[in-house]
């Protein structure tokens, strides 16, 4: 890749990074809205997949308009919804209007993941694609450190105030893209693709997704997506309850905990693409995701939770990319579709894992993170004995 093409792969990744940023400021915050709403657990895991369900009905429309209206009006469509979405939850008090704030940040989900994902294949070869598809998983990650800091140091301003501040940045990036980044896809070929008269077909796009050849990845990614849902969704709520940890504390865990992944994606994914393979990174990284969930539950103390943390956080952070570049490799000219389905699926994860995590932690704050284990454990089994390498024709 040219400079050029690095600044503009930059730009898109750093919408991704401001939206998680923006996701990953509830987190920290999310018990003491709890508390000021008296919302339960299952209410709670129900506003974590509020966001999940608008985005995975979103999706099959914006895996098709990424190629019709283009990556780059996608992208900034994207985060001036995220913005307005922070700003309604900013200023909700009640229950049904941070539903809605999530809805729509659902929404605007649904038109950042594809675009930006598509984006990175229209700019990179075979060669260079999973350096940059770990920088994207990077900015995901790193969207999820920087997003609970900040929501753990600019609550103490006020348990709104993080939201506020999201809302802002969304917006100044939104205006950053639209002025510099350039569409790397031509004017005809969107009019082409626009009279094609390709419209979105949500149960045909999932029947499709059950070819053999892309389903068990994308069933990993579901899998990933929704025991990540119930083990990150549930942190601030198990730690607080089962140790009393403070806002900050919470932030500090999430933070620390994610570094080790970021620093593996940046530094280490494509070399350990190139060593083992996607196949091998996936099963190794969703035993281990596994074996550590679990863990949680037996030990005590800050330290050893940060560990932890650590560790699974490293593990899906480096299986994230891996399934992506295997998806995008399997595509050939589906990238569109895949891209979509890579977020519908990711988000049918987010929408079960919380709710599930919820309604089991109401019912014992072991069980989420017992279930998200073992299911976790299932997908190494079918990922061990059905996962093929990808073929070119």
């Amino acid at each position: 890749m040219n400079r050029k093409e690095k600044v503009s792969i930059a730009l898109v990744l750093s919408s991704l990074f401001i939206a998680y940023v923006g996701i990953g400021l509830v987190v920290p915050v999310m018990p003491s809205i709890a508390e000021e709403l008296s919302l339960s657990g299952a209410t709670v895991g129900y506003l974590y997949a509020a966001m999940a369900v608008a985005q995975l009905l979103a999706s099959p429309f914006t895996g098709i308009w990424v190629d019709t209206i283009g990556r780059k009006k996608m992208i900034v469509i994207g985060l001036l919804l995220f913005s307005f979405s922070k700003l309604l939850f900013g200023f909700g008090n009640e229950t049904w209007v941070l539903f809605v704030s999530r809805l729509l940040g659902g929404v605007s989900e649904a038109f950042i993941m594809p675009a930006v994902i598509t984006y990175i294949t229209d700019k990179t070869t075979m060669a260079n694609r999973a350096k940059a598809l770990g920088y994207q998983s990077a900015a995901i990650s790193l969207g999820f450190i920087i997003g609970p800091a900040i929501g753990g140091f600019i609550a103490e301003l006020g348990i709104r105030a993080p939201f506020f501040f999201a809302a802002a940045i969304s917006f100044i990036a939104a205006i950053v893209i639209f002025i510099v980044l350039e569409e790397p896809i031509s004017k005809g070929q969107l009019q082409k693709n626009r009279e094609s008269n390709v419209r979105p077909q949500f149960i045909q796009e999932f029947k499709k997704s059950f070819n053999p050849q892309y389903f068990t990845p994308l069933l990993i990614v579901f899998v990933l997506a929704f025991g990540l849902a119930i083990y990150e969704m549930m942190l601030s709520l198990f730690v607080d309850e089962k140790y009393g940890f403070t806002v900050r504390d919470i932030s500090i865990i999430i933070t620390v905990g994610s570094i080790a992944g970021v620093v593996a994606q940046i530094l280490f994914f494509d070399k350990l693409v190139s060593l083992f393979g996607e196949k091998l990174i996936i099963t190794m990284s969703l035993l281990s995701a596994a074996i550590f969930i679990f863990v949680t539950i037996l030990i005590d103390g800050y330290w050893l939770i940060i560990a932890i943390t650590s560790i699974v956080f490293f593990s899906c952070d480096i299986l994230r990319p891996a399934v992506t570049s295997f998806l995008s490799k399997i595509a050939g000219e589906n990238q569109g579709f895949i891209a979509g389905m890579n977020s519908a699926y990711t988000s049918l994860g987010i929408i079960l894992g919380p709710i599930v995590g919820g309604i089991l932690f109401d019912i014992h704050i072991d069980i989420p993170y017992i279930f998200a284990a073992i299911i976790l454990i299932i997908a190494f089994i079918i990922s061990t004995a059905k996962l093929t390498k990808p073929t070119f024709n």
